[in-house]
Formats: C-alpha cells, sequence, structure tokens
C-alpha cells in the first residue's frame, strides 16, 4: 500500500509540473477527486499509513481534510498558471540574458547610427544583452541620453553624429575607439523616407537631401569604420538598413526608393573591397515597421499603421516589429553569419517574392 500510496503522490507531483492551460482544468478537478476517493477507500480498508503522518485518520474530520486539499488544489492551477506567464513574459524583460541560450556579442563593440529610436534603438538594447558595448550615434540628442539612462550601463554611451557631415562620422568613429577600445561591428541604420513626392512633382533639394543621409551617410560610415577595423586588423562585421524598397519599386517615396537601391550597390561593392581584410558586409531590409519615422510619415499610430500594411502581407498572424530587424542585423553582426556577406537579407514574411508589388504607400497629394 505504501508503494500504491507513493505512486500517486508522484503522479501529483508530475501533474503540478506540467502547464496546464486553463481548458484543462477539468484534468486536475478529475484527479483532486480521484485522489480523495482513493484516500477514502485506504481509510475503509483501516490501512493506518498515510503521506501525511500528522493526520490521524480516526479524526472525524479526516474526509474533510482530504476534500479541502483538493480544493485547495484548484487555485494552485491558476497560481501556476500565473507563474508560467511570468517566466515567459515579465521575467525575461527584468532579466533578459538570464534567459538568453547564449550570448552572440561577448566583449564586442558597436556603433550604431541613428540608434536613439525605432529600430535602432531596439539593436542597441539587443546588442547591449548579448554582451556587446554600444556607441548610439544620432541627432535626436535627447532620445539618444534617454535610451542610455534606461539601460543604466556602461556598456552603452551616445554620441551626437549628422552622418551627413563626414568629419562627425570621423570623430564618432574616433570616439568609439577611444571610449571601448575596438570596432567590432558596425550597424550604420540612420535614414530618411525623404519627400513624399513622385517624379512629376519632386522636390530636388529633398531628394538630394535623401541621398544624403541614405547613401552618402553611409558611406562616409563604412569608410571610416573600415579604416578602424583594417588598421587594427579587425575581421569586422558591417551592417546597413536598406528597404524592401531595394527590392521594389511602388513601396515607398521615389527618393527613398532609388536611395535604398543605391545602397544595395554600396553594400555589395564594399562587399567586394572589403573581404579581403575579412570584412563582411551585408544588409537588413525590412518591409513596413511602425517606427516613429513611418508613423509620422503617413500620420498613423502605430497600431493604425501595423492593422494597414498587415493586412498586406504575406505572412499572417505575426506583426513585424523593430526588434524584428534588430535581431536579424544581430545575426549578421555574429559569428553565426562569419561566412556570410554581400547578402540582401529581406526580412517581409515573403512579401516580396509572392507579390511582388504592393499599393504605393506614399503618392502625390
Amino acid at each position: 500500500m505504501n508503494t500504491l500510496n507513493s505512486v500517486f503522490l508522484l503522479l501529483d507531483i508530475a501533474l503540478n509540473n506540467l502547464p496546464f492551460p486553463w481548458f484543462r482544468l477539468a484534468c486536475f478537478v478529475l484527479w483532486s477527486c480521484g485522489y480523495v476517493i482513493f484516500q477514502w477507500v485506504i481509510h475503509a480498508c483501516g490501512f493506518t499509513w498515510w503521506p501525511y503522518p500528522f493526520l490521524e485518520l480516526n479524526k472525524s474530520w479526516a474526509p474533510r481534510w482530504y476534500f479541502s486539499l483538493a480544493k485547495i488544489h484548484i487555485p494552485c492551477y491558476g497560481i501556476y498558471s500565473l507563474i508560467v506567464k511570468a517566466k515567459n513574459t515579465i521575467i525575461p524583460r527584468l532579466f533578459p540574458r538570464a534567459f538568453l541560450s547564449f550570448v552572440r556579442l561577448e566583449g564586442k563593440v558597436a556603433l550604431i547610427t541613428g540608434g536613439a529610436s525605432g529600430i535602432g534603438e531596439e539593436a542597441v538594447r539587443l546588442f547591449v544583452v548579448h554582451g556587446a558595448f554600444v556607441v548610439i550615434a544620432d541627432i535626436q540628442d535627447e532620445l539618444g541620453h534617454q535610451v542610455v539612462a534606461s539601460i543604466n550601463s556602461n556598456k552603452v554611451s551616445y554620441q551626437h553624429c549628422d552622418v551627413r557631415d563626414e568629419n562627425q562620422v570621423e570623430q564618432t568613429v574616433k570616439y568609439t575607439l577611444e571610449k571601448y577600445g575596438s570596432l567590432d561591428i558596425l550597424y550604420s541604420n540612420a535614414g530618411i523616407l525623404g519627400p513624399v513626392t513622385g517624379i512629376l512633382e519632386l522636390d530636388l533639394n529633398g531628394f538630394d537631401n535623401t541621398i544624403d543621409v541614405n547613401i552618402r551617410g553611409m558611406a562616409a560610415a563604412i569608410k571610416h569604420a573600415a579604416r578602424a577595423m583594417v588598421e587594427k586588423n579587425i575581421r569586422g562585421s558591417i551592417i546597413c538598413t536598406a528597404s524592401v524598397a531595394a527590392s521594389l519599386a511602388g513601396v515607398g517615396t521615389l527618393a527613398y526608393t532609388t536611395s535604398k537601391h543605391g545602397l544595395i550597390g554600396l553594400v555589395r561593392s564594399a562587399c567586394s573591397e572589403l573581404g579581403v581584410y575579412g570584412i563582411r558586409v551585408n544588409c537588413v531590409s525590412p518591409s513596413a515597421v511602425a517606427t516613429p519615422l513611418s508613423c509620422k510619415a503617413v500620420n498613423l499610430q502605430p497600431s493604425e499603421f501595423e492593422a494597414i500594411f498587415g493586412a498586406m502581407a504575406n505572412l499572417k498572424g505575426v506583426t513585424l516589429k523593430g526588434k524584428d530587424i534588430a535581431e536579424a542585423a544581430l545575426f549578421l553582426a555574429s559569428d553565426e553569419s562569419r561566412y556570410i556577406s554581400g547578402q540582401n537579407l529581406v526580412v517581409d514574411g515573403g512579401y516580396t517574392v509572392v507579390n511582388g508589388r504592393q499599393e504605393p504607400a506614399f503618392q502625390d497629394s
């Protein structure tokens, strides 16, 4: 009988360690009732050994004790469900590194342009979690300092940098080297959408500014980061943020689409030149992401933005977030992609492959 009772106890422990969802609560109730009946049967047969030695079977309230024990199990399932939810959602946010299978960028130094908001901010936070020292380069000084303060670590710092000014880019690279002693990763993410006009009403000054930021700024960042890597004999990784607009026309403004097509050429050319130094150059091309920049351009709230572009997406049931793009950049920055260079990693849920074209997001007014 001792063996049989022990089996019931082991089963009880096993059941309590399974992640029962609410719809299986009935299973728990049935188990508890079965356990009570089992104990009463043993009681009726006159056995005196119990897993709870402090309870005497000859007590008149013994049946009520076991019935209460069964009832206590029911809210325990609810508590266990909350614990599982906390483990999978809340706790990882408070202690992110504790839930990583491995750290991908331990000890490496990364420079991220456009890192004060949007995709860049997500990349900053993710890279730091994975052990990197990060310099945020942006023109949004207040936001940049807020990101640094929120991370609250000496592994991240902020430097004002307008990528249109090559001198500022060069000084930012020097600052990174002086601050952390190395530069292993450049994530050139700074970019703008440019004028929301088509070719017939094209604002050429706005067009020039878009090219200055999205191509010239990227070129300046690659130039000076690559120089630092070559000088220090670092087999580094350079990543640029492109766009699905680099693969398709009609999904962005004319100026933006032109700049992103040009960026692909820049990445491939840099790849061909820097491979001899062991430096990898790639880009990541996101589909529509509800960043502050994107939402402001179309005058939509993030939820509205995601609803509209999600309806056009090929991959249903998943909403593209800035963190998804940061994860792609993390892969390209890490040693997991050590033999990948010259590639355009498109993160669009297969849209450009399946559809080929969507309705223009921006049209002349």
